[in-house]
Order: structure tokens, then C-alpha cells, then sequence
């Protein structure tokens, strides 16, 4: 699995721009607009076949565009109940499978929910189970990163640590860092450089160098309470100090893709893109 060369810029999902809404209208408008990369957003279901994905590759690739995939919304790797728990390992699977076919890097992914057990024993549940899609892949020769991602929610399994544990623990495997579910989930905090520069400092404890030439990073505004995430917004509709953020990933000369989550896509990805480049 190459490492990006430099830190991509692109939306989580098509473009609103877009001529159409297909996955292939996306990526060339992601082209035209100045951007380089695009999250395919599988959230409620896995909407390209082998076939389509191999189109979504000869499209993609010719133009440079960086490709990361968001898994279902549907998965638990650490439900009570084992038929969900299989439910879930086959959506990563699937997924993945689809996603290399595509061309795609970085596989992202909200691993489960803690349901009111010791997180230290969900902890175990979810290595356990990511474990089980990550030899399924390596049976099959699928190359692609499996990422469970930072989330928003005290009720999520998803903490900075938890995730980098499992990097460091799991081959395939490293974080998605979504620096908006960070600051919700702590209500509030991890809204400073100096905190922006903990997050950085916390993965290159971690995982080295290597962890942050190899980043997927989740950007957008976010509104929060005392429970964490309540949803997404505009940035310039939010406290998220985005342009400390990118200042700290430029002093640590962050590489990997930036995905903006904003509702208004591609107007937030190219505000981030063009302040990063002017700092």
C-alpha cells in the first residue's frame, strides 16, 4: 500500500456540483473544481458492483484523484449479538474488497458501541473481530488500510487512544482521525494548536513518523453538547479553529487525504485546500 506523497484534499462523497450524482460524475468534477481526492460513501449500503468499481478505477486513476471509502453505518464489532457482529465483518469485507477493486487507499469505519460493558472488554471484542476481516482480506491478496475512526459520541467505541492502540496492534490497520468528532466528543476541547499539536504528538508516539505521512484525516464544523456529536455544519457556522488545525498539520508536515465532511462539501474542502496552501 503506497503513502501519499502529500496531504490530498477532497469531499466525503459526490461533489453537489456535479453534473450527476453517479460516483463517476464526482470524481471528475472533484478534478475540475482543484481538488484531489474523494471519499465514496457507502454509509447505507455498498453502491458499486466489482464491475462499476473497475469504471470508478479507470476513471480515477488517469486523473490523480485519491480515493478512501466510508463503510456502512451499520456495523457493531462488538454487538451482543454474534449474527450482527458477522452482519458487520461482512460489510468491512465487502466494502473492502469493492473499495481495492476501485482503487481506493483508505478504508474508514465506525467500529461499534460500547452498550455498557468496560470499554477495556470492547476493546477486545473489536480487536478480535477486525482481526477476522483483516485474514479474510490477506486470504484474498486485498491490499487497502482498514481504519476505525476517532467518533463523536461518548456511547462509540472510538477514542484517540483505542484507535492508535489498535494500529499499533493490528497489521492493515491505522486511524482515521476526525478532528470534528474529537472536539465533540470532549465537548469542546481539542480546539487550540497546542491541543491540535497533542493529537499529532499522541500519533507520532504511537505509530512514528509512518503514522503521519499516512493520514486520513475527517474535517467539517460540528455542533456538540455534553453527550457529544449532534451533527455536522459548515465550518464558518462553528467553533472549530480550522485554520490552527491546518497550521499544526504543516509544522508536522502531514501526508495522507483530508476528507470535508461539511454539508456544503466542496465549498469547505476547497476553503481548507486554499488556506492550508497560504500558510
Amino acid at each position: 500500500m503506497k503513502k501519499p506523497r502529500k496531504l490530498f484534499f477532497g469531499t466525503a462523497g459526490v461533489p453537489h456540483s456535479a453534473k450527476g450524482r453517479g460516483t463517476k460524475d464526482g470524481i471528475i468534477q472533484i478534478k475540475t473544481l482543484g481538488l484531489d481526492a474523494m471519499e465514496l460513501e457507502f454509509v447505507r449500503r455498498i453502491s458499486l458492483t466489482e464491475k462499476s468499481a473497475k469504471d470508478v478505477y479507470k476513471i480515477a486513476h488517469p486523473l490523480n484523484i485519491l480515493l478512501t471509502v466510508h463503510a456502512p453505518y451499520y456495523i457493531n464489532l462488538a454487538s451482543p449479538d454474534e449474527k450482527k457482529i458477522e452482519a458487520s465483518i461482512e460489510r468491512i469485507y465487502m466494502t473492502a474488497k469493492v473499495a481495492s477493486i476501485a482503487g481506493s487507499w483508505s478504508l474508514c469505519f465506525h467500529a461499534g458501541y460500547y452498550m455498557d460493558k468496560d470499554p477495556i472488554i470492547v476493546y477486545e471484542i473489536i480487536k478480535k473481530n477486525i482481526e477476522k476481516v483483516i485474514k479474510r482480506l490477506q486470504d484474498e491478496s486485498i491490499e487497502i488500510w482498514i481504519r476505525p475512526e476517532t467518533t463523536g459520541k461518548l456511547t462509540q467505541f472510538g477514542t484517540i487512544e483505542e484507535v492508535l492502540k489498535l494500529s499499533t496492534e493490528l497489521e492493515m490497520v491505522m486511524p482515521v482521525i476526525d478532528f470534528a468528532h474529537i472536539h465533540a466528543r470532549f465537548n469542546g476541547k481539542y480546539n487550540s494548536e497546542d491541543e491540535f499539536r497533542s493529537i499529532l504528538m499522541m500519533i507520532e508516539k504511537y505509530l512514528g513518523k509512518t503514522g503521519l505521512r499516512n493520514m486520513h484525516i475527517h474535517v467539517s464544523g460540528i455542533e456538540y453538547n455534553e453527550k457529544g456529536e449532534v451533527r455536522h455544519l459548515n465550518l464558518e457556522e462553528s467553533d472549530l479553529r480550522y485554520i490552527e488545525l491546518l497550521k499544526i498539520l504543516k509544522e508536522f508536515k502531514v501526508r495522507g487525504v483530508l476528507i470535508c465532511e461539511s454539508p456544503n462539501l466542496e465549498e469547505d474542502a476547497l476553503l481548507l485546500k486554499k488556506t492550508y496552501r497560504s500558510l
